[in-house]
């Protein structure tokens, strides 16, 4: 651990999200504002990979497990239809595997995977969390969704507690938001800021550390 420089390149567009690959550290992908997401080798500072879509910017990136899949939520929410809000990639082939799994008007901020269970969640700026299966065709559980908080444009995270048990999100009030990942109730709100929260939690050998932002 030198603390030396192991990779630097440059990205034709702004880069606002980035994930390493689960199973390969040598491996992240990255997108942010253009309509590409590319894989980099860090050993090669090379593209390895382009995922090309007809989106303005990638919001934000989330690796199913073993690193076979990958999903991208993105700004494409047009007046009739929610195509390509949220799309699957098969990670190999740079191939599109569906952008027909999120079918209402809203951006989705952020995405994060349950620890344990075959389901992921998608912060939505329609003020609440929904819960898909990670299994294709990655329906949509449209009995359970987790609301009560507001999201209203900001980039608000959301993420489980290692055990899954809670799935934790910060809010546009101020607020972190703690719901039950069974019940979808709350079961606790935490007052952070004035302003909008954003979070990030960090696991440290057993000790759990929230970062509010």
């Amino acid at each position: 651990h030198s603390g030396a420089q192991v990779f630097t390149s440059k990205n034709e567009s702004r880069i606002s999200t980035l994930k390493f690959h689960p199973s390969d550290p040598n491996i992240f992908i990255c997108g942010g504002f253009g309509p590409e997401v590319k894989a980099w080798d860090i050993r090669t500072c090379k593209v390895i990979k382009v995922y090309k879509a007809a989106v303005q910017q990638t919001l934000d990136v989330l690796f199913l497990p073993e690193g076979k899949e990958f999903l991208t939520s993105t700004d494409a929410v047009s007046r009739d239809s929610a195509d390509r809000t949220i799309i699957a990639w098969d990670f190999h082939s740079a191939a599109k595997i569906s952008n027909q799994i999120f079918h209402e008007r809203y951006t989705c901020p952020s995405l994060t995977l349950h620890p344990k269970e075959s389901t992921f969640v998608a912060q939505t700026n329609g003020n609440y969390m929904a819960l898909f299966s990670t299994q294709r065709p990655y329906r949509i559980n449209k009995k359970k969704r987790y609301e009560g908080h507001k999201v209203e444009g900001f980039a608000v995270d959301c993420e489980f507690s290692p055990d899954g048990a809670l799935l934790l999100t910060g809010s546009s009030e101020g607020k972190v938001f703690f719901y039950n990942y069974h019940t979808a109730r709350i079961i606790h709100t935490l007052s952070a800021h004035d302003q909008a929260c954003f979070w990030k939690m960090v696991n440290l050998e057993g000790f759990h550390i929230i970062v509010l932002l």
